[in-house]
């Protein structure tokens, strides 16, 4: 049985090859031959950097939703590269709870949203958040339909259901802050961009909205 070190060597050695020829598929051959998903979970608390770039970015192609917690304490190491590839997987396990077909009818949710159907998006997700109410990301996405269709308050109430479900979810925390910027409540939209910028410091654009809002508050 390979040491705990020459297990990490070798996954650092799979990383920086995806790095130089950046082949997503052999990546994941090639760390699918000699690890498990808790085994990559282990290894997100790494001493070694590198070791937890790999574990992040990997997690990110083929981790469920049970890596959640892993990579969400991530998004607060000391290394700028394991915060970004933390943030960027965490956004795609948020899409991989439930059953198959749950994670279909997410998806489906998603491409409405992304075509401006707003009201046949929150259909659907109210069809699916019937079925399996803790599903955080299709939630989620209804807050982001219910807020194009300027339903604001039943936004900000399914964003807060959201982060009960997943404290890492700093998307919740900024469409709440919106939300609550069109209800011209300041001071609650100041809260929640500091609990996203809490979750996730590394979201510049955010702290810089952030500012600009404290500044024109501090003028009244």
């Amino acid at each position: 049985m390979d040491s705990i070190n020459t297990i990490k060597s070798r996954l650092t050695l799979f990383y920086l090859d995806y790095l130089q020829h950046h082949d997503v598929s052999l990546f994941i051959e090639q760390t699918g031959r000699y690890y498990t998903q808790p085994a990559l979970l282990r290894l997100t608390a790494s001493k070694q950097t590198d070791t937890r770039r790999a574990a992040a970015l990997i997690l990110g192609f083929v981790g469920t939703y049970q890596a959640n917690h892993a990579l969400g304490r991530l998004l607060t190491d000391e290394d700028r590269s394991v915060r970004l590839l933390a943030e960027n997987s965490l956004k795609n396990i948020w899409t991989r709870d439930g059953s198959e077909q749950q994670r279909h009818d997410l998806y489906e949710i998603m491409r409405q949203i992304s075509r401006q159907n707003f009201e046949e998006a929150v259909r659907r997700a109210n069809i699916l958040l019937e079925e399996f109410p803790l599903f955080a990301e299709a939630r989620n996405q209804r807050a982001i339909a219910l807020f194009a269709l300027g339903s604001f308050q039943d936004a900000i109430a399914d964003a807060a259901i959201v982060l009960d479900l997943n404290p890492y979810h700093f998307g919740a925390a900024i469409g709440m802050g919106h939300s609550y910027l069109q209800l011209k409540n300041r001071e609650q939209a100041i809260a929640c961009f500091q609990q996203a910028l809490h979750i996730n410091p590394n979201l510049e654009a955010v702290r810089r909205h952030l500012e600009r809002i404290q500044h024109q508050s501090n003028k009244w």
